[in-house]
């Protein structure tokens, strides 16, 4: 058994590393609920633009956009969105995992893709399987605005439009509740999916005319798309790391009160040992 010395250290140090867990799940819990505020406010304009594009494109307007057409499938882009620090859990793992394996099912060749991955765990798995990287950007803010993640958005979509990649995807972690998070892929372009969800869409006048508009507002609505993953997948990762604090305090406490129970146990035989020795001291002098 170990001495008390060493039990008294491990708890001493056990809660040590209890305060710091307890203080992260806090950080992290507060981050959460501004990326909330954040992404349901994001909601109303990517639904008001989706409505407007939906209109166009479905109106008697001939569109010949290319980023509404597919075309034959020569290289795949992705983008990958993970965070940049670990202690999230299964955050980072469950999004390289799934876009790992879709990789390696879809392509034979290193030829056939390339990887645009947002925030540093991903870029250092991409990295360190010397998979291709087309261009990354690490460092983003805990609440970032759509300005941090401008550039590589536009880069994305004029990949698409330079046709250096004939389809977009996009994986991330979708956020439904504070301990649920599900990992989402989707295909970014072609612009596939424009349907109206069903509600009464507005009349628009169209001011110089409706292809010219529409050619303005598809990049935008890509863009916007990405910066709606990218702050959806950052209410997940607030989320997925207050869990993992929250499981690693739980854990603490539990590991707090086994040690204890050691502790009292061995104090007690040290005790149950002295009294022994004296009483066997006393009988030896009679």
């Amino acid at each position: 058994m170990a001495s008390l010395r060493e039990i008294k250290s491990r708890i001493t140090s056990t809660k040590k590393t209890k305060q710091i867990t307890k203080a992260m799940e806090m950080v992290s819990a507060s981050k959460l609920n501004r990326a909330e505020q954040n992404t349901k406010a994001f909601y109303p304009y990517m639904e008001k633009i989706q409505e407007v594009v939906a209109s166009i494109a479905s109106g008697n307007v001939q569109v010949d956009d290319p980023m509404l057409k597919s075309r034959p499938i020569k290289k795949t882009g992705y983008i990958v969105i993970t965070s940049d620090r670990g202690l999230a859990g299964a955050y980072n793992s469950n999004v390289l995992r799934m876009v790992y394996r879709h990789i390696q099912e879809r392509h034979t060749s290193q030829d056939e893709y390339t990887v645009i991955p947002v925030g540093r765990v991903g870029r250092d798995f991409f990295a360190k399987r010397n998979m291709p990287i087309e261009s990354e950007i690490i460092g983003l803010a805990d609440q970032p605005e759509f300005a941090d993640i401008k550039d590589i958005a536009s880069e994305a979509v004029q990949l698409y439009a330079d046709e250096t990649i004939d389809e977009l995807y996009i994986y991330y972690n979708h956020y439904v509740s504070a301990i649920t998070q599900e990992v989402q892929g989707t295909k970014l372009l072609p612009l596939s999916n424009l349907q109206s969800s069903g509600k009464q869409m507005s009349a628009y006048e169209y001011e110089p005319d409706q292809e010219s508009i529409l050619k303005t507002l598809l990049p935008q609505y890509a863009e916007s798309l990405i910066y709606g993953a990218l702050i959806d997948g950052k209410a997940s990762e607030h989320a997925a790391r207050m869990t993992a604090m929250k499981s690693a305090t739980d854990n603490a406490d539990e590991l707090i009160g086994d040690l204890t129970l050691s502790y009292n146990r061995a104090r007690q035989a040290a005790i149950t040992q002295e009294i022994t020795e004296i009483v066997g001291g006393a009988a030896a002098l009679e």
